[in-house]
């Protein structure tokens, strides 16, 4: 492997500074609220207990049985760095098997608005300071270094790119389209979009992110410290650099997961020393089959506890299969899990049928075909969505239908690989880089092929 990055980190930071970002936490009928530390609203120092809630569509906030403030957006702006807020109650890991509500401590300001008839609650922080609190909640205090500088890297890149994004779609025509539907197929994808009032949410659909209840780790901050400001380029652009738990052994290509759009620098990638998928084409589904069922050697095939906990916080950490696993359902509990994901009776399950995989051999287009209606799914997250209650591991799954009555299978397993949608970095084969002895910027090279690293603005 080639160890350097072409890195052009130059003096090109007059133009640029560091940017606030506006991170939506929670919204809800009622939000709970504790201010510690001096803040103001309009000028005038609140309560520092407050129950925001939705009267007749305005905001209403209470101390007691006070009325504190009415109206349709409140900004609570603090001039202490060291000031902070408590949400409770925030729901994390949404839709996910550990969704759990805690409560979260955030600095900087908070910005309150209706939403669908619900408060919004927003936190307004420097970029710097949110990426602080991402790489601590991403990653564990024990990780190595690298590993912490590698993902500052593309947590900062990735943000900065979305909100590029977001700029350009807002002037683009027609309106931007995130699901191509048709007579019998509904391939749909996931992206951060549907985010209007705010640039990123605070749970895994971007980046997660626990403001200072996550201890912030001295590692972390001088990982912070040593890239500040640095983000990978590809053509003049930043790089929109993507990355899950597990890629599986290859990484996939990002138009098979996202939008229809070709970036050089997010396209497959075995995660090994050598080349282990040389010659081997997961698109086909006789090698996807022979490939899912193996355990070829890979950064992130590992059962070290030591590197997995640098990566999977507590929660995580019970899943241990996730480079080869496998799930098992009956006739009865896949229909109805089929039924209830996607609001269609199938009626009972005759086939699971791939029509499409990508480079990693994840399924792109499914095709479930019922006694009652026949449909193809996609892209990635909408397969796995329809096949488990919360996210079926990956959508890189082969299908073993047995037990066959009247032509109607009894039962379904699927053998899968990999943790996540597999594209850009994979954080448990980076953490295993790290710990080889791998530079941050050897890491960023094997993921994001042809990126440049450079300094986006200074301190």
């Amino acid at each position: 492997m080639n160890s350097e990055i072409s890195d052009t980190r130059t003096n090109e930071t007059e133009k640029f500074t560091q940017p606030n970002i506006q991170v939506g936490i929670m919204a809800g009928t009622e939000i709970s609220i504790e201010l510690q530390g001096k803040y103001t609203v309009d000028g005038i120092q609140p309560p520092a207990n407050l129950e925001a809630s939705i009267v007749d569509h305005w905001i209403v906030l209470r101390s007691g049985q006070h009325v504190f403030a009415e109206g349709e957006e409140f900004l609570f702006l603090t001039p202490a760095p060291d000031c902070s807020f408590l949400l409770k109650g925030v729901t994390i890991g949404i839709d996910f098997h550990w969704e759990q509500k805690q409560d979260l401590q955030f600095r900087g300001s908070l910005k309150l608005m209706v939403e669908d008839g619900k408060v919004r609650a927003i936190n307004i922080v420097p970029l710097e300071e949110y990426l602080r609190s991402v790489i601590s909640s991403e990653m564990s205090a024990t990780s190595s270094p690298e590993l912490l500088k590698a993902h500052a890297v593309i947590s900062r890149s990735w943000l900065l790119a979305q909100l590029a994004k977001s700029k350009k779609l807002k002037k683009e025509q027609p309106v931007y389209q995130t699901t191509q539907q048709s007579e019998g197929e509904l391939i749909r994808w996931y992206d951060r979009e549907d985010h209007a009032l705010f640039d990123v949410c605070a749970d895994d659909h971007c980046q997660r992110y626990q403001g200072i209840t996550k201890i912030i780790s001295d590692k972390a901050n001088a990982a912070i410290d040593a890239t500040f400001g640095e983000v990978l380029m590809s053509r003049h652009e930043i790089c929109d650099t993507r990355f899950s738990k597990c890629c599986g052994g290859i990484s996939e290509n990002f138009e098979n997961v996202w939008e229809p759009v070709l970036h050089s620098y997010l396209t497959h990638v075995a995660d090994a020393e050598q080349d282990t998928a040389a010659g081997i084409d997961l698109r086909q589904e006789n090698q996807a089959d022979a490939w899912i069922r193996s355990s070829p050697p890979a950064f992130c095939n590992t059962t070290d506890q030591q590197v997995l906990a640098q990566v999977l916080p507590d929660f995580d950490q019970a899943t241990s299969d996730f480079y080869r696993w496998q799930v098992s359902y009956t006739q009865k509990e896949l229909s109805a899990l089929i039924r209830k994901k996607t609001g269609i009776d199938f009626g009972q399950i005759i086939s699971l049928e791939p029509m499409e995989r990508g480079y990693s051999g994840r399924l792109i287009r499914l095709k479930i075909t019922g006694t009652l209606k026949t449909m193809i799914i996609g892209k990635e997250l909408e397969i796995r969505r329809a096949l488990s209650e919360s996210h079926l591991y990956s959508s890189a799954f082969v299908v073993d239908q047995l037990d066959e009555q009247e032509g109607i299978p009894q039962q379904f397993v699927l053998t899968g690989a990999g943790w996540g949608h597999g594209v850009g970095l994979c954080q448990i084969g980076a953490a295993m880089m790290g710990e080889k002895g791998y530079s941050y910027e050897q890491i960023l090279k094997h993921y994001f092929r042809g990126a440049e690293l450079k300094k986006r603005y200074a301190e």
